[in-house]
């Protein structure tokens, strides 16, 4: 299992906390320091079943300097975006946990992280 966190965000602190609790193994990845590839980003965005701008944080300054609120959120945009996250990682909703039976997640809720622990 792997957790893509920021150790600034107090919900990446908290899904590590509910890892640790559970005796969960896995790997941390500060996923700013170490930014996914455009490959990595589409392979977690295919296992979440979501797109680019689905996970992306519009509230971030780089986010309204780019405008993305204005970009189009269709097949053809999908490479766009996934360069923007890839550019700037800060833009990557977070935490995502991926686990090793193919489950994953954006883990910003205690169920979210519940559902990729093993039973």
């Amino acid at each position: 299992m792997e957790i893509w966190v920021n150790p600034a965000c107090a919900k990446c602190r908290s899904a590590v906390s509910m890892l640790d609790e559970a005796g969960a193994e896995y790997t941390v990845r500060k996923y700013l320091e170490d930014p996914p590839t455009a490959k990595e980003l589409k392979a977690v965005l295919k296992r979440l079943g979501l797109e680019p701008w689905d996970i992306t944080r519009t509230a971030e300054a780089i986010a309204k300097e780019l405008e993305l609120k204005t970009w189009g959120r269709t097949p053809a945009d999908r490479d766009r975006w996934i360069d923007a996250l890839v550019t700037h990682p800060k833009l990557i909703q977070r935490p995502i946990i991926t686990a090793d039976d193919g489950t994953t997640v954006v883990a910003r809720t205690p169920e979210a992280v519940q559902s990729v622990l093993p039973s």
